[in-house]
């Protein structure tokens, strides 16, 4: 039988309780839902956006990994090199 869920850990949380756990405003919370930034599914009549706590728990774990590897990538030897693009220009030029 399911054990009564404690208050605070449902498996779903709103756009608020997401911005909350983030400590971001609620219109940034929903920016990175609309954005596909942070994965979300839309609920009841009104389509109200939901975010799965696993999910979250994900991606906060990921911004970590994010933020590791760029402070590590700062820290290399090619931190100092210069980043190219190839626009349209150089793409004349072969």
């Amino acid at each position: 039988m399911n054990e009564p869920e404690q208050p605070g850990t449902s498996r779903f949380l709103t756009i608020a309780e997401t911005a909350d756990v983030l400590n971001v405003s609620a219109s940034q919370a929903y920016a990175l839902v609309r954005s596909g930034e942070l994965p979300a599914i839309k609920v009841g009549g009104h389509g109200h956006w939901r975010v799965e706590r696993t999910v979250l728990e994900s991606y906060i774990q990921d911004r970590y990994e994010e933020s590791r590897r760029i402070g590590l990538w700062n820290q290399s030897e090619f931190a100092s090199l210069q980043e190219y693009s190839f626009g349209d220009r150089d793409r004349d030029r072969s």
